[in-house]
Formats: structure tokens, sequence, C-alpha cells
């Protein structure tokens, strides 16, 4: 074991090119997980280039220098592998989970993404992928009730020109005013291997891995003048409350209170984090056995408090509950803002013990998996600069004291609240 508690051992290299590597050998099944992040996301897009950094998921999967149109996804899958990407704020990542003679294939492919998209990019290959992001906005934003909840959140959250206020899905009209010189530009600057991390997690041998990733990824350039994102870090407080009312085609009233927080990572996140394990998670919890259970204002399946794991920003913490039938919106967020308020009395010793241990099932379920474990250290390697922080997370979770969660409580002051419904009537309450 580690001596921060990570469980698996973890290599590391980094190449001439400035990729970091992280191995970390499991011999338990002939399986391997590979897995890259990108250090760019939606904090990294310039005025004009919302939604860049999601675009590019969608385009890395769509042809490189040597590999043709859906061949990536056909590859993988046709090797008895699976594969996805996702992007937040803070990062773009890559991963496929393959069997262990197939690691060498997985690299390949990876690499050749990285430094050979750009000449296999066309302007039909961009224009598809422009429609397709706009699909995914109408299917999960704008037409489904409540969809743009995350939309609306943040500019409440975030003021004009932090790198958090607008969302990854990002505005469809910059992706339409740019041109294939703009978004070829996009990838060329941060697409490059001293700005992602490699995670190779499985059934292998560390230094084999080194010298495929070498073999692949060494020949590469660095890119040495990599913009960096604009500083999050102290955004201005808000002056008082802030507040949208949104009436629209939706089943039933729906209330969001949020609060800026603490970063990802910090002490003050991980209280953050046990306080929205007391507060929304389970049959158990606070909100539940309130406002779901005890009032009967809420719908039991929706109620829940979490935090957004963003690391380069004070986090949000949201908490959200949907009304039954016939409760009026006002007598559902006056029901939730009572309970969160109550936060500021304290909580009990039962309480923070159940949080702590619902947290440690959460993390050992997170990293049960070799996926699950690659996603993990190139995380920590990308946002803290070394993997094996990874053993700090549960350990800091299982350290948050009473006293450290009625801290950061007396902090959700109303004062400082972000509040947003969703209303039926005609006109807001």
């Amino acid at each position: 074991m580690s001596p921060t508690g990570y469980p698996w051992p973890i290599e590391t290299a980094r190449l001439d090119n400035g990729l970091r590597v992280v191995v970390s050998e499991d011999r338990t099944a002939p399986v391997v997980a590979v897995n890259i992040w990108y250090d760019v996301g939606s904090r990294h897009e310039p005025d004009g280039q919302t939604g860049f950094a999601h675009l590019f998921e969608h385009l890395m999967f769509e042809g490189s220098e040597h590999v043709a149109k859906t061949e990536h996804m056909r590859l993988v899958q046709g090797a008895g592998g699976s594969l996805n990407a996702t992007t937040n704020p803070d990062r773009t990542n890559y991963f496929e989970t393959v069997p262990a003679e197939h690691l060498e294939l997985a690299l390949w492919l990876e690499a050749d993404r990285m430094g050979g998209l750009v000449p296999a990019l066309t302007q039909q290959t961009l224009d598809n992928q422009r429609e397709v992001v706009k699909n995914e906005r109408r299917q999960r934003y704008d037409n489904v009730p409540y969809g743009d909840a995350w939309l609306r959140l943040l500019p409440l959250l975030y003021p004009p020109g932090h790198p958090y206020h607008h969302a990854t899905i990002g505005s469809m009209a910059d992706l339409n005013a740019a041109d294939l010189p703009t978004f070829a530009a996009f990838h060329t600057t941060y697409y490059a291997p001293n700005n992602a991390v490699l995670s190779v997690v499985g059934d292998v041998v560390p230094a084999d891995v080194f010298a495929l990733a070498e073999k692949y990824f060494g020949g590469l350039p660095s890119r040495p003048d990599i913009p960096p994102a604009p500083d999050g870090t102290r955004p201005a407080p808000p002056t008082g409350p802030v507040r949208e009312d949104v009436v629209g085609d939706v089943p039933a009233p729906r209330i969001y209170l949020a609060h800026r927080t603490h970063a990802f990572g910090s002490p003050g996140y991980d209280a953050v984090t046990v306080l929205a394990t007391i507060l929304g998670t389970g049959r158990g919890s606070r909100l539940y056995q309130r406002l779901a259970d005890g009032a009967r204002l809420a719908q039991p399946d929706y109620v829940s408090a979490y935090g957004v794991d963003l690391a380069h920003a004070p986090a949000p913490l949201i908490v959200t509950a949907t009304a039954r039938d016939g409760v009026a919106a006002a007598d559902l967020e006056a029901g939730l803002a009572e309970v969160v308020d109550g936060l500021a009395g304290g909580v009990g010793q039962e309480e923070l013990d159940r949080a702590k241990a619902l947290l440690a099932t959460a993390w050992w379920r997170q990293v049960s998996t070799v996926a699950g474990r690659a996603d993990v250290l190139s995380r920590y390697a990308t946002q803290f600069g070394d993997p094996a922080r990874a053993g700090e997370r549960l350990p800091a979770w299982q350290a948050v004291t009473l006293d450290a969660v009625a801290e950061v409580a007396a902090e959700l002051h109303p004062s400082r609240r972000v509040t947003l419904s969703y209303l039926t009537e005609e006109k807001p309450a």
C-alpha cells in the first residue's frame, strides 16, 4: 500500500515531449484500462469558442491520420473492448478497456488521434458533428423538463468572464460561427503530449507500458505555448441572494438552492462532500426524512444534494427537490430552505458516521474496476500533479469532524444563496 493509502502499486514516467505516463499493475484479471486526460475543458475556452472542448470529444472518434472514420470504435469493440469519452469544465478524457493482449492497439489508436486528427479533419466531418452536438443539446437540455437547469445555474453562480460561467455544451452560435482552421488550431493548441496524462491499469508490466508509450507517443511534438486557463480562484462574491424563476412546461414545481463553496481537493470541499451526503443521499438523509417522508412536500425520488467536483474555483453545492402533487412551489422552497438553514444548528454523530460509510462504499465502488482506477489516477496526476494523491480522498472524508461540517454549514447563508425555481403557474410566486 502506498504511503497515502492507495492500495495498488503506482509507477510513473514522463516522456521527453512532456507526456506523463501512469501505470498501476493488477494481475487479477486479463484486462487493461487505458485512460487519457487532456487538460482542456470548457474553462479553457476563449471568448467566441464556447463548446469547442465538447465538440472535440465527438470529433476524436471521427477518424485520424491512419484511422478511418468510425474505425477507432470498430477496432476497440472488435477486440472485445469498450470505450467512451466525457468533457467537463476542467478536462476532456478518453478511455477504453480491452483484453490485455490488445493494449498496444489501444495505445496506437490514442496516439494517432492525439497527433493525427487535424490532417484527417474535413469540413464534412466538422459540419456533421456540429449537427450531432445541436441534437444533443435539444435532447438533453432544451426539450426535457428541467433540462436547462445547469445552463441556468452556472451563470447565476459565476459572473460573466469567469471560466465556469458557461456549460460545456457551449453556444450554438459560437460553434456555427467558427471555421475549420479555427477548430484545427484549438486541437493543435491543447491536444499535445505535454498537456495530457496517460494512465494504464490492469494486467500489464510497467516497463512494457513505458516502452509502448515511447513507441507510439514519443515522436509527437510538445506544445510550448499552451495558454493557461483563466484564473477562477477568486470570483467576486455575490452582493446578495440571486434567483431566477422559470415558468414552463414542467410536470411539477422544482427548486434548486445552490452555493459556491470550496474547490475540489481542499479540506473545505471534503467537509462539503460529507455535508451533502448527510443532506441528500438515501432514505436516511435529512431531505428525504423531512421533506419526502415527513412533511410530504417533495417527491421521494427527487430530493438530492451534491457537490460538483470542480477543482479550480469555489465549487457549487446544489440542493434540489421536486414538489408532490398539489404542493405549491413557495411551500417546497420554504421547506427546502428550512432544512438547509437547519444545518447550522449542527449534525449528529450518527449522521456523520452514516455519511462516511456511504462515501466509503462509493469510493470503493469507483476504484473496484481497472477503468475506475485509471480515471482516478489520471485525475490526480492532471489536477494535483501526483496520481498517488488519489489515496488521500477517502482518508480525508473519514477525517472530517462535526466541527468541520458545522463550519461549512454556516457558510450556506441565505444572503449568498442562488435559487432557481421551475414553476407551473402562469406567474412566479
